[in-house]
């Protein structure tokens, strides 16, 4: 378990990462619900847990990957990277969305050193992390392939066959987090497509032969704990790791809604708002 002073080093640059989303959601549409909820997630991964070489972006043999599979939190990993140390947060908010920026609405990797996939078309994360970490397994690398699922895309067929498949080659090297917010684009995840519900998500990844961890993601102590104790990379089972969050968390007119899926916060007093509200999030 990390100690006190880095949690609450964590703690402080999850809040930062909230807030430059917001600014962000200022200047141009982003997906902020979903930025807010897996905040404290990717805050513990680039800048605790991940393996990573600033002088050589994506070609350090030994680097830890990462795939973005829910690829419309792109601002969300932008910011991740650049407060990181990939790239520069002028950039991003200078950019963000423009014709030929190399921050655009989806990730970008012939674009960004440091990012192992382009990514955005959902349900193709896990498959596709299955292959790197199944190719690290056969040269005998040691570093893990961490991807980020939203619970929304956990309906398509192609994460279950990656799922799948990383059980039967054992896949220990391999690591899902899934930020569990219950909400997609449109409604509840338990209710779309006429009540098809996801849950219990636990228990199919269970009965697909994974290590299952169940946490608050939006506690950056029990985010810590579940990274800490992640199976070593040479291990035989894949895990994966259901973050229960909170879509716009932090925000009170954005919290549990559809509505705030992605858009704008063109609206001065509610971007004050929001700013002052999410700062509460650093002391739960």
């Amino acid at each position: 378990m990390a100690d006190k002073e880095t949690i609450e080093r964590l703690k402080d640059q999850a809040l930062e990462m909230r807030e430059l989303v917001l600014k962000l959601s200022a200047k141009t549409v982003i997906h902020l619900g979903g930025d807010l909820s897996m905040a404290d997630m990717m805050t513990a991964l680039y800048m605790y847990k991940m393996k990573k070489n600033l002088d050589y972006p994506g070609k350090w043999p030994e680097r830890d990957r990462f795939v973005l599979s829910k690829g419309h939190g792109a601002g969300c990993l932008y910011i991740a990277m650049a407060m990181a140390g990939y790239g520069s947060i002028d950039e991003i908010f200078e950019t963000y969305g423009a014709w030929g920026s190399r921050y655009g609405m989806h990730p970008c990797k012939n674009q960004n050193p440091g990012m192992e996939v382009s990514s955005g078309s959902l349900g193709h994360g896990l498959t596709l992390c299955s292959g790197l970490a199944l190719a690290a397994k056969e040269r005998g690398d040691k570093h893990h392939v961490f991807t980020m699922l939203g619970d929304g895309e956990c309906n398509e067929g192609a994460i279950w066959e990656g799922a799948m498949l990383a059980a039967h080659y054992k896949l220990g090297n391999l690591v899902a987090l899934v930020d569990r917010n219950m909400v997609s684009l449109s409604s509840p995840t338990e209710e779309q497509y006429g009540g098809l519900r996801l849950e219990p998500l636990g228990d199919k990844f269970k009965a697909f032969g994974w290590n299952v961890v169940e946490i608050n993601g939006n506690c950056m102590e029990e985010v810590v704990d579940a990274l800490d104790n992640i199976p070593d990379a040479d291990s035989d089972v894949p895990t994966v790791i259901i973050g229960h969050t909170i879509k716009g968390y932090g925000v009170s007119f954005m919290e549990g809604t559809p509505k705030w899926h992605h858009g704008m916060l063109t609206d001065p007093e509610l971007l004050a708002q929001a700013l002052e509200e999410v700062k509460q999030t650093r002391y739960k």
